[in-house]
């Protein structure tokens, strides 16, 4: 492929990404140089039923990250204390680091974490102006290398390490939607990731030049135990093809653990959206925290 003088071919923060490095990443620079306020514009908000955690007890705001190609605003929460603390990175919807993404992070720190969620959209577009998630998927995820966001993960542990009293020997990732999915990519690329848990992220897809994998396509080769929670309503993520992609990383001798909750639709742990299901999240939110202390991330 021909290079531009607008990307650049490699960066040895790049390294090691293990069949998902599709070089060039773009140089533009960051369209999002802050994160939204507020809830996303492109979903609509159910006010009476959204979840706010208190952050007086805990440290919580916008941070910048050093990025392999600059700054990348996003957000950080964990206790107050000397820590170490066990690192959450959490992974985005397509929706951004909104309001809904900071308050999870709010809620993990309440629990003893120190969770970050780096932008991983910021070079491709403005989500804080979006309001139709078709265009979304559209001209921003799908333009975004898979490569680039595990980059910007890996950045953004660094970064917590470093900064925030992160302890850089228990790593985990959670993710929602696209973020599900980046779960599955992830946990196939961080070797020193002791947990993972994937809200509802698909396993199929179409497979791209920059995003040449799906989670299915790298399930026998996740290093860190996974927690699965799908629902069986969800019109968009058939059961089955979760079933099959655990299936085929238990046959490569990993471990995948998949709770489905039969009633639930796609969205069922987003408070701010119609598709919230009040039983099914808290119990998927309780599983989720023994998950990581049954796995050394507590």
């Amino acid at each position: 492929m021909s290079q531009t003088p607008d990307h650049v071919e490699d960066s040895s923060n790049l390294e090691g990404l293990d069949g998902l490095l599709t070089p060039p990443f773009s140089r533009r620079g960051f369209v999002m140089t802050s994160l939204m306020t507020g809830l996303t514009l492109a979903t609509s908000s159910v006010d009476a039923q959204v979840l706010r955690t208190d952050a007086d007890s805990i440290e919580a705001g916008e941070v910048k990250i050093p990025a392999f190609d600059g700054p990348m605003p996003g957000y950080r929460a964990m206790p107050k204390g000397e820590g170490p603390f066990p690192i959450v990175l959490v992974i985005e919807e397509i929706f951004g680091v909104h309001d809904y993404i900071k308050d999870i992070c709010r809620r993990l720190a309440q629990a003893g974490y120190c969770a970050v969620a780096p932008e991983l959209y910021a070079r491709q577009g403005d989500l804080s102006t979006m309001t139709d998630a078709k265009v979304i998927i559209r001209d921003i995820i799908s333009k975004t290398p898979d490569a680039q966001w595990i980059a910007d993960l890996d950045s953004a542990a660094a970064w917590a390490i470093s900064t925030s009293r992160g302890d850089q020997g228990r790593i985990a990732a959670m993710g929602w939607c696209r973020g599900g999915r980046g779960v599955w990519l992830y946990a196939a690329h961080r070797k020193d990731l002791k947990a993972g848990i994937a809200w509802y992220g698909p396993v199929g897809g179409e497979r791209t030049e920059i995003q040449p994998k799906t989670a299915s396509d790298v399930a026998a080769d996740i290093q860190a135990p996974l927690l699965c929670l799908y629902g069986g309503a969800d019109a968009g993520i058939p059961v089955a093809a979760v079933e099959a992609a655990r299936d085929k990383a238990k046959a490569a001798g990993k471990s995948v653990e998949l709770v489905v909750y039969p009633e639930a639709p796609h969205g069922f742990h987003a408070d701010y959206r119609p598709s919230y299901r009040e039983a099914d999240a808290k119990d998927g939110w309780a599983r989720a925290l023994a998950f990581l202390k049954s796995h050394g991330v507590g």
